[in-house]
């Protein structure tokens, strides 16, 4: 490539119409004007070198709609031969994330019940009781403080998601450097009832270092989930703008699981994680290119050993 030049124009030819016609010269020219070479870094460039780290915020819905917990029509029933939906989805993202975490503390939120002492609704409370700090230690630690909100808050509504994507997108608003990403993982059973407030809220984190799985639980209509998704047609706020790129991905657990339950729980765990963590390394890549961010190699390797949610490569495009 000698840039613009004679020496870099390029004949196209079609080689059925030379073989045909004997006055036959090109279908056309190319006329390289300019070009560079540029390096694409992958995924685990970013997380094989220490440069980013991935924090998981796990959001649950506490909404009426699931059912009372006693009861094992609820979606928040706990049996003890099989996690219910909402644990299932907790550990099938969480376990993968946590090995990309290195102090494995996650803020864990509920959303649409009335919590202790005044019975007030919340849509932002933490499960693990503490009002100072929603941290919990490992996944463990998530089903722990998940489990024990169950026998603590009184299930309501409505289902308002913007309040827990805010919570998030504080924290990544502070650090967009490319030394964190965020992920929230938000569990739900029914229809969201601040569709605008959440549309706003998911423009404003598009241009953060941030991503949203929603898994839809249950057998509810989710439509709405769907259009949040972004993938037929781009999210808009109320001011008209778009998402500066794909950060939402929705997933029904139902696809996963068996009617009559016959699938091991183990497999749709599996099967639900393969897919609900398969946009995950082109959006943080794609964060990191809109951003001109680029891995910082010579750092001492903080995750040498990890699984792979992505393809590790660094290679050179023309």
């Amino acid at each position: 490539m000698k840039g613009s030049c004679e020496g870099n124009i390029y004949e196209c030819i079609n080689s059925k119409k030379a073989a045909k016609k004997s006055g036959y010269k090109n279908s056309g020219i190319i006329r390289v004007m300019s070009c560079s070479v540029t390096k694409e870094y992958s995924f685990l460039d970013y997380i094989k070198t220490g440069s980013t780290e991935l924090h998981f915020t796990v959001a649950v819905d506490f909404t009426g709609s699931n059912g009372d917990p006693r009861s094992p029509s609820s979606l928040h029933y706990y049996d003890h031969s099989r996690p219910n939906s909402y644990a299932l989805a907790i550990r099938a993202v969480g376990e993968i994330i946590q090995d990309y975490d290195t102090d494995k503390m996650f803020p864990a939120l509920g959303f649409g019940a009335k919590v202790p002492p005044n019975g007030v609704v919340s849509h932002e409370f933490f499960l693990n009781g503490n009002p100072q700090s929603p941290y919990c230690q490992g996944v463990d630690g998530i089903l722990k403080a998940y489990y024990q909100s169950l026998g603590a808050v009184q299930l309501y509504g409505p289902t308002n998601f913007s309040p827990v994507i805010r919570h998030v997108t504080r924290f990544a608003s502070t650090v967009r450097d490319g030394s964190a990403y965020f992920v929230l993982l938000i569990i739900t059973d029914g229809v969201i009832t601040d569709m605008m407030d959440t549309k706003d809220a998911i423009v404003h984190a598009s241009a953060l270092p941030m991503s949203i799985i929603i898994v839809g639980v249950g057998s509810a209509d989710f439509q709405a989930m769907e259009e949040l998704d972004g993938d037929v047609v781009r999210i808009t706020d109320r001011q008209g703008r778009y998402t500066e790129r794909d950060i939402v991905q929705f997933v029904p657990l139902r696809n996963f699981m068996d009617g009559n339950l016959n699938v091991p729980w183990q497999q749709s765990q599996a099967l639900l994680a393969k897919e609900v963590l398969a946009e995950i390394p082109n959006q943080v890549v794609a964060y990191m290119k809109k951003f001109n961010i680029v891995p910082r190699f010579n750092d001492t390797s903080l995750h040498a050993n990890l699984p792979e949610i992505g393809r590790a490569s660094c290679r050179e495009r023309v």
